[in-house]
């Protein structure tokens, strides 16, 4: 082990040519997005919108690219600008968030708007202590944003960097202990000249180049400054803990359906997971197995009838709800709940989980008329 350490090279040492072959490809092969100016567009004296980068920073955070380009079209069409955000009504903002996922990100969202409209004048602040102070802003969007929006140096490490600097330097100590030490090497190795599209080609490296699974090495243009390159094993990092068992929670979910046809549907509080979001009534989802998912939990009489269990994968626990339907002459009520026509239900801001549901308990024919299939 001492002798690897004393071959491997000090990031000051490399940290010029790093950053100058890496800029130089990113010149080159840089991804196109809708919410990034490419270096053809910066020389030609455009710069970066503050509101589109955290916009999308919010949204791609345990989201895929291609995922999130319709979301981020819809809320600009929908909201241009932050102070047409911040005004906008709540309900319409999780309508629109809705199918994306991690919904705690579309409360964060609207609040983080409100701040800027009514702290800031509709202006994002630009350093990352500013950021930070704002809702749902953590490390990494405020170094994004800073570096991205605003040309600060700035570490910036999302789970790309962190693969492509792990290898770079191959670091033996697991994520997520590793972070800090990730965070330290990327901020040495990151240029004062173009920071943000320093973060950028890091980000593309990881994507197209520097995979988790078979990455293509030879195309790399660090492939001669890597250790894990050099020492045959990229695919080993970064180290990872072992992952522990997810924990199992149970539930029931009702699916009344009258015969216009509509579903009863009702609304979430608005703190706690999916707050704020539409579901069909349900029990508690708790953690026993042996926990409430039978018919006697169910919102009003009527004639139910078992159509399977959906299950759903949270980031902490596993979910796994039994669904009834019933379909029904007399429209029956509970708490302030309401009756949604099918052809509208895909406007309804109703999380993944609860697509999933429906979608069990309808018919195939209404499956396909609200597109309930989607998974995201």
């Amino acid at each position: 082990m001492t002798g690897l350490l004393q071959r491997r090279p000090k990031c000051t040492d490399q940290q010029p040519a790093l950053s100058q072959l890496l800029l130089e490809w990113y010149d080159r092969h840089h991804r196109d997005l809708p919410w990034r100016i490419s270096p053809s567009m910066a020389k030609a004296g455009h710069t970066p919108d503050p509101y589109h980068i955290w916009l999308s920073e919010v949204m791609l955070q345990q989201t895929t690219v291609q995922a999130v380009k319709p979301y981020f079209a819809k809320f600009l069409a929908l909201w241009p600008r932050v102070t047409d955000l911040a005004a906008a009504d709540s309900e319409d903002v999780m309508k629109a968030w809705a199918g994306l996922g991690y919904y705690a990100r579309a409360r964060n969202l609207k609040k983080c708007a409100e701040v800027v409209a009514r702290d800031h004048g509709g202006h994002f602040p630009d350093t990352e202590e500013g950021l930070k102070a704002l809702p749902g802003i953590g490390d990494y969007t405020a170094a994004a944003i800073a570096a991205i929006a605003f040309n600060r140096h700035a570490a910036v490490l999302d789970g790309n960097i962190e693969r492509v600097v792990s290898r770079l330097y191959a670091v033996e100590t697991p994520l997520p202990t590793a972070k800090p030490h990730l965070r330290s090497l990327t901020g040495l190795i990151t240029p004062t000249d173009r920071p943000g599209d320093f973060a950028q080609a890091v980000m593309d490296l990881g994507s197209s180049i520097c995979t988790p699974k078979r990455p293509v090495c030879s195309l790399c243009p660090l492939n001669a400054h890597c250790l894990a390159f050099r020492d045959h094993n990229p695919e080993t990092f970064p180290r990872k803990a072992a992952k522990k068992a997810k924990p199992v929670r149970v539930g029931a979910a009702f699916v009344a359906v009258d015969a216009t046809p509509a579903v009863y549907l009702q609304k979430r509080g608005e703190t706690g997971l999916l707050g704020g979001m539409t579901e069909v009534p349900g029990t508690e989802w708790t953690s026993r197995i042996d926990g409430e998912t039978s018919v006697s939990a169910q919102p009003f009489a009527a004639d139910w009838q078992v159509q399977g269990v959906v299950t759903h994968v949270f980031t902490h626990f596993e979910l796994r709800l039994t669904v009834y339907r019933a379909d029904v002459s007399k429209r029956g009520m509970a708490g302030n709940g309401w009756w949604e026509p099918v052809e509208t239900l895909k406007e309804q801001a109703l999380p993944t989980v609860m697509k999933k549901v429906i979608a069990q308990a309808m018919p195939d024919a209404f499956k396909q008329s609200v597109n309930l299939r989607g998974t995201s």
